[in-house]
């Protein structure tokens, strides 16, 4: 949730700010502030709504050449200008933007600053009250920083500035991701490198609970004992063409259109001189002393899970069990003797399979992450990592990121199912090839989508979406993608679970989907979809060729049936998109969500 930026240089501060956390607004969208200083004052402007918001309030002739900025999503009292970052101490001192959600924070409150009346509902305001209380009894900033945040439990990213030090930015990570960007004259801190490519593609690792003190011409990094620790930067490895719509209306719509490009970037970066499917030797190792598979994931990402351990047990003979990460993380199961686990994020920074991971090493488990964003906190945090190499995701809802992680597992799964002797009879990257040609011609007949959009979307209030076996789990997902943006009550189900009870939600045009593009289940999936026609329900039948049957309402072309998630998908969410285009929504910003996931 929520976005960082902070620049201290030489240049005008107030439009890098701006333009950062424009590139961020993915993260959080409910408020946004910035504050920024010249050599005798700090000056704080935020507002709430989006950054062209704020920006309508940013005095642009105050000249400023250090500052922080903030966008918001919302866990800590409701969007106000009074709840937007960054917050001030009370004597003004001190100003602060965080990202997390401190845990004690009533109790740290109560305990140190009584007395204080906070101006916001937020847990962040405590942390700059409570550095103010140390620096006026007497201590440096740095020392009244690192003693505030060992009072802290919970997640956070902080940037903090003093007013009697306009020389430095002081900065702190824990759970929550921060990087810091090193240039010529000037330094930056960023929640996702992104936000400052325009400045800078160097960037430097911050580990958690490291301090960091930030100067235009030098980084200090310290650990929690005040230790100073050298850190070799890295080359962020993005065009910065890849964080713009280019001829696209939306981030979303691009992002769709990317799929096929996608498809052959992993297609290109799995294969070895010979076209063999290439995993790394340490992953093998992994898998093969490995007796089950736990698959740890949230939303879109879990989604792609259940696809994964049809490939683990189907092709590979691997049990594979896939979890909601905020469940696993306080109801654990069983375990067998020797798991392994497999963490699947885009961003690499999900709070709650974060969680996991931590409980997980603690018990000496083997952990795996399959995630789009290399140096994230997942990847940096697991035994092992495997990238999805689908280049930056910007629209809150998934679509190349989720058609990545499966593609990349079905070539762990073979890879597994090779090294462990299993015949599966597939030549995956000729399949993956004939997907890719696939998904661009459903791109292709995205008109043709549209008017399935007008005819079964355009007024109604909720849809159903089923499926079975693994067209299941795609109307799952389907119907996420659905509410996520078109804020349409939709809901996935197995096709024979509606007659156990959510067939009573049937009424005359309630628009059903059904999926059918698995061969030994599709008169079942045809003969639920009639269950509900029969009761009024307009069925939008899509199926792919071979077993599409007339009056299907949509055929996919032809892939291996172990592969048609990756095509049927695409149908779902040019649908999703449709219907939150034609509802006029904000398509790649919905309301309540964010991008990253970064709190529990």
């Amino acid at each position: 949730m929520c976005g960082i930026v902070g620049y201290i240089g030489s240049k005008d501060v107030k439009n890098i700010l701006l333009n950062g956390l424009e590139k961020m607004e993915y993260r959080g969208y409910d408020s946004a502030g910035i504050g920024v200083r010249n050599e005798q004052e700090v000056k704080v402007f935020k507002e709430k709504g989006r950054i062209k918001d704020l920006t309508e309030k940013v005095d642009m002739d105050f000249a400023s050449t250090a500052g922080i900025g903030h966008t918001r999503w919302a866990t800590h009292g409701v969007p106000n200008v009074k709840n937007a970052h960054p917050h001030q101490s009370t004597d003004k001192r001190f100003t602060l933007v965080h990202n997390g959600v401190i845990e004690n924070y009533e109790q740290i409150k109560g305990t140190y600053i009584p007395e204080v009346e906070l101006v916001s509902s937020t847990d962040s305001e405590i942390i700059v009250e409570i550095i103010a209380k140390f620096a006026a009894e007497g201590m440096t900033t740095e020392e009244a920083f690192t003693k505030t945040l060992d009072l802290l439990h919970g997640s956070y990213a902080i940037g903090l500035l003093d007013e009697e030090e306009p020389e430095v930015i002081y900065s702190a990570k824990n759970k929550s991701p921060l990087l810091l960007g090193k240039g010529k004259g000037f330094n930056v801190i960023t929640s996702d490198a992104i936000a400052m490519l325009k400045e800078t593609n160097e960037f430097v690792e911050l580990m958690d609970r490291e301090i960091v003190l930030l100067k235009k011409d030098e980084i200090i990094i310290k650990d929690a004992l005040g230790k100073e620790i050298k850190r070799e930067s890295f080359i962020a490895e993005i065009n910065e063409s890849e964080v713009e719509k280019g001829t696209y209306d939306h981030f979303m719509l691009k992002e769709i259109n990317d799929q096929p490009a996608t498809m052959r970037k992993i297609i290109q970066e799995y294969q070895d001189k010979d076209e063999n499917l290439k995993i790394d030797g340490a992953v093998i190792d992994q898998l093969k002393s490995s007796d089950r598979i736990y698959i740890i994931a949230a939303g879109t990402s879990y989604h792609a899970g259940l696809i994964g351990k049809e490939y683990f047990e189907k092709w590979a003979g691997v049990p594979t069990e896939v979890h909601v990460a905020s469940e696993f993380v306080y109801n654990t199961p069983l375990l067998s003797e020797k798991p392994l686990f497999i963490f699947i994020s885009q961003s690499g920074e999900t709070a709650d399979s974060r969680a996991v991971l931590v409980d997980v090493k603690k018990q000496g488990h083997k952990s795996l992450t399959v995630t789009n964003v290399p140096g994230s906190t997942l990847a940096r945090e697991a035994d092992e990592t495997l990238i999805l190499h689908a280049g930056p995701e910007i629209a809150v809802a998934s679509t190349k990121a989720y058609t990545a992680q499966i593609a990349v597992l079905s070539i762990l799964a073979q890879v597994t199912a090779r090294e462990l002797g299993k015949d599966t009879e597939i030549n995956l990257m000729r399949e993956l090839a004939k997907v890719t040609t696939a998904i661009t011609a459903v791109i292709d007949d995205a008109p043709e989508i549209e008017q399935i959009v007008n005819e079964y979307l355009e007024t109604t209030r909720n849809a159903f979406f089923i499926g079975r076996t693994m067209d299941y789990y795609v109307g799952v997902e389907g119907a996420l993608k659905l509410k996520e943006i078109s804020y349409i009550q939709a809901e996935g189900f197995a096709g024979g679970e509606l007659k156990h009870g959510t067939i009573a939600l049937i009424e005359e045009n309630t628009p059903v989907f059904a999926l059918a593009t698995q061969e030994r289940v599709n008169l079942n999936i045809r003969g639920n979809a009639q269950e509900v026609e029969a009761r009024g329900a307009k069925v939008c039948m899509v199926s792919m060729e071979g077993m599409d049957q007339e009056g299907d309402t949509y055929v996919i072309p032809q892939v291996h049936e172990m592969l048609t998630p990756l095509v049927s998908v695409v149908v779902y969410q040019l649908i999703a998109y449709y219907a939150a285009l034609h509802r006029g929504n904000d398509v790649d910003k919905p309301r309540n969500l964010a991008k990253s996931v970064t709190v529990e």
